[in-house]
């Protein structure tokens, strides 16, 4: 996953639930030094009794915000949303430096 386009991380969710799941592997599959190279991630720990459904926000260099849904996409879902919208901001700075 092209992780440096990435600027925030914003995650809310129960721990302890099922449907919380790809939240939570999002957020473990980005790189420990993220936070030192800029990206601001902030998480909220919801209480176990808790009804509010689990919401994961991506904001990438240019602004672009993304509002995923762990409980439809899926861990595999989420990484194909953020690693297109990532490519296409490779793509775009492989053509300006080159």
């Amino acid at each position: 996953m092209i992780t440096r386009f990435i600027t925030e991380v914003n995650a809310k969710f129960n721990p302890f639930s099922v449907a919380s799941r790809s939240t939570r592997l999002f957020l473990s599959s980005l790189p420990s030094d993220a936070r030192s190279t800029g990206m601001k991630i902030n998480a909220k720990l919801l209480p176990q009794t808790s009804k509010e459904t689990a919401s994961l926000m991506v904001k990438f260099k240019d602004g672009k915000e993304m509002d995923l849904n762990g409980e439809q996409l899926g861990i595999k879902g989420i990484i194909e949303e953020v690693d297109r919208h990532s490519r296409a901001l490779q793509k775009q700075a492989d053509l300006t430096d080159g």
